[in-house]
């Protein structure tokens, strides 16, 4: 089987910004993801930081089938299975292992790698991937070195995540090999605690609004 990567291409293009959310009450998983659809996001990444993480992606597959569920900060090719069977679209990663490298021709769902540097887009390249997240993007070198890896990687896509804000998302979105941006100002762990999905529906129907140039 080739590398799936490529095929995240098009969920990348759903919306400017794929919320990174970390949430801890697998009850207010649904309620949450509802939330944002009706703002207008249609990818949700959930990240594997909590215990209970492949159980959120499990509700929200089943009762919110209009999201386009990722699974985040998956670092192995175990992680990566359980997010498929968990009902993940596909996977992120914050960086490119060997072991993810080699399971990627016979894992059941795309992976989108982080990668930092030339030479961890190179490794990546050769090994049939086009879309990537960039990460942490400010630390990296945000602007800067998106805007000098698209000289010589043309053909790389990027998801900068790590650092972006409403503020800053215009200006990393109005870069050609910029397709959308990760973003944890989505769901505030205010909102999130005392449940006032308004709020957080208001904030997905800005991110929304945020396009490309």
């Amino acid at each position: 089987m080739p590398n799936q990567n490529p095929a995240i291409k098009p969920f990348m293009s759903l919306g400017p910004v794929i919320p990174v959310l970390v949430i801890d009450d697998t009850d207010k998983a649904v309620p949450l993801a509802r939330a944002l659809i009706a703002g207008g996001i249609k990818v949700l990444e959930i990240t594997l930081r909590t215990p209970n993480a492949l159980s959120v992606i499990s509700e929200i597959a089943r009762h919110v089938p209009d999201a386009v569920l990722a699974a985040g900060t998956v670092t192995t090719p175990e992680q990566w299975e359980a997010s498929a069977r968990a009902g993940a679209r596909f996977a992120v990663s914050p960086g490119l292992t060997p072991r993810l490298l080699d399971a990627a021709a016979q894992a059941p769902i795309p992976l989108l790698p982080g990668v930092a540097t030339a030479s961890e887009l190179m490794t990546a390249m050769d090994a049939g991937f086009e879309c990537f997240k960039f990460f942490p993007a400010q630390q990296a070198g945000g602007l800067g070195m998106l805007k000098a890896l698209g000289g010589p990687f043309a053909q790389a896509l990027f998801c900068p995540t790590g650092g972006i804000t409403p503020q800053t998302a215009p200006d990393f979105l109005a870069l050609p090999n910029v397709a959308c941006v990760g973003g944890s100002w989505l769901a505030p762990s205010a909102a999130l605690a005392s449940g006032d999905w308004a709020a957080i529906t208001a904030l997905a129907q800005a991110a929304s609004s945020l396009r490309q140039a």
